[in-house]
């Protein structure tokens, strides 16, 4: 088979079922990774190869519209709150940062002047770390989820298992006194509790909308974090007990 009918076969494939993986990919065209790779660079416009996954550049778009959609919503309130989270980072941290359409605000205050790795899941993230030089990431591969954006399986599990996190940063659709801290996506929960279990720090940044919400996929009791971070600042300590 030659590359353009490779290229072609390999667009019907990500037309059909939305992503591939790498090793997927390769099986499927009879052909050896590196040579799934050296196609990919050859079409940048027709294929986004990312985390060992390759995406048609249209899936992605749509995927980050949805979120950009969702991210309107207190979107001054979530870069309040991501601007006072960022003055909490230390130089040379491993920063885990969670998914959703609060943690991208964060990004464009991570300092510049000093290295930080950064452990991430989500497509919209990664996409927005790639432009920082001075940011090594780690991005946890797995099923890819188009409408959060996010991947997730043992793949990422495993990763988690042998890295070490100063620092995790994590967002919720919703924190509750009684119900604790929840989000919408139960496939998150395990990264999100590992990423926790892992961390030396953990913090929540949400706008304070999500106070005294429920979702439906419980993650963490409120007393597990060291602090909450809303665009009005840290809650006070007395908030952090009971949930």
């Amino acid at each position: 088979m030659k590359k353009p009918e490779r290229l072609a076969m390999l667009a019907a494939q990500l037309k059909a079922e939305g992503v591939l993986h790498l090793k997927q990919a390769a099986e499927r065209l009879g052909v050896s990774e590196m040579t799934v790779r050296r196609d990919l660079a050859a079409a940048p416009d027709t294929f986004h190869y990312l985390g060992g996954y390759i995406l048609a550049p249209q899936t992605e778009r749509d995927g980050l519209y949805r979120l950009d959609k969702e991210n309107d919503e207190h979107a001054e309130a979530k870069d309040a709150a991501c601007r006072r989270v960022a003055a909490l980072i230390a130089p040379g941290d491993t920063i885990f940062l969670d998914c959703g359409t609060t943690t991208p605000h964060l990004i464009a205050y991570l300092p510049t002047e000093v290295p930080l790795t950064v452990v991430c899941y989500s497509l919209n993230i990664a996409n927005r770390l790639a432009q920082r030089p001075n940011i090594r990431m780690i991005l946890l591969g797995g099923l890819f989820h188009p409408a959060a954006q996010t991947f997730s399986g043992d793949e990422a599990i495993h990763a988690m298992e042998h890295l070490r996190i100063n620092h995790a940063i994590l967002s919720a659709g919703g924190v509750h006194d009684q119900q604790g801290v929840t989000c919408s996506n139960f496939n998150e929960v395990p990264i999100k509790q590992i990423a926790m279990q892992r961390a030396l720090r953990k913090t929540l940044v949400i706008d304070s909308s999500k106070l005294r919400t429920v979702r439906p996929a419980f993650f963490a009791k409120i007393s597990q974090f060291d602090e909450i971070v809303t665009e009005n600042g840290l809650l006070p300590r007395a908030s952090h007990q009971g949930a």
